[in-house]
């Protein structure tokens, strides 16, 4: 009986260590086999180049967005002076008699705004339509030349999509291409037609928003400042209209 218990206790401590070398080389095998996972990161110029030729005519438009804000932020900037003390200057000039002088403030201080009062200045003695009609059409042209190249940036909001469009297109087109030469589906066959797709899509919605939000924002200035020069050009008829003391 004795002989036949420790028989047993050997074989059970033989058993045990048999599976725990086993158990180790099986997690040796397994930690050699699985693979490392590597993380990779990919610069935003290198996405863009992903996107392949289709992305120079869209940042081309994104470059010419910026500089039409930043030319027009600093024409309007310059515009939208504003002299308090304008109209009442003028008051006393004009009922003093002094219209020469009146004018010639105006003409110096070059302003949209000064270049309207110039235009009623130079009319006083006439009907007040007529010097109403002269100021509206002269606040106008102010601000026709205020808006200059405004419109650029609404073409660029339109057109900056469709470029995106036109890039998924050719990604699209590269994709089956790919799958024609490889005979089969893998996402290595398919990443550069997918970037391409998706970096043009997103390349043109972003300009397209940027143009949209710099045009808004522009003409939103610009209203802004026709509606002072509306209120001023009533002022001065106003003053006109006062009965000299």
């Amino acid at each position: 009986m004795l002989n036949f218990i420790l028989q047993t206790g050997a074989s059970v401590a033989t058993l045990a260590t048999t599976t725990d070398s086993s158990n180790v080389v099986t997690g040796i095998q397994t930690a050699a086999t699985t693979p490392e996972i590597t993380e990779t990161k990919i610069s935003l110029i290198e996405m863009v180049a992903k996107g392949g030729p289709i992305m120079l005519p869209i940042a081309i438009l994104l470059l010419v967005s910026i500089y039409i804000l930043v030319e027009r932020l600093l024409v309007i900037g310059k515009a939208s002076k504003k002299n308090e003390n304008l109209v009442l200057s003028l008051k006393e000039m004009v009922h003093s008699g002094n219209i020469a002088n009146a004018r010639s403030m105006c003409k110096n201080m070059n302003t949209p705004e000064s270049s309207m009062l110039e235009q009623g200045v130079s009319r006083i003695g006439q009907p007040v339509e007529e010097i109403r009609e002269a100021m509206n059409k002269s606040g106008s042209n102010e601000i026709g030349k205020l808006e200059k190249n405004l419109n650029v940036l609404n073409i660029i909001g339109r057109i900056a999509p469709m470029f995106g469009f036109i890039g998924t297109i050719i990604g699209v087109i590269t994709i089956f291409y790919d799958i024609s030469l490889a005979k089969t589906v893998e996402i290595e066959i398919i990443s550069t037609g997918l970037y391409q797709k998706m970096v043009t899509s997103a390349g043109g919605l972003v300009v397209g928003v940027i143009a949209f939000i710099c045009y808004h924002w522009l003409n939103a200035r610009l209203d802004k400042l026709a509606h002072r020069m509306e209120d001023t050009q009533i002022k001065f008829l106003d003053m006109l209209n006062e009965p000299t003391k």
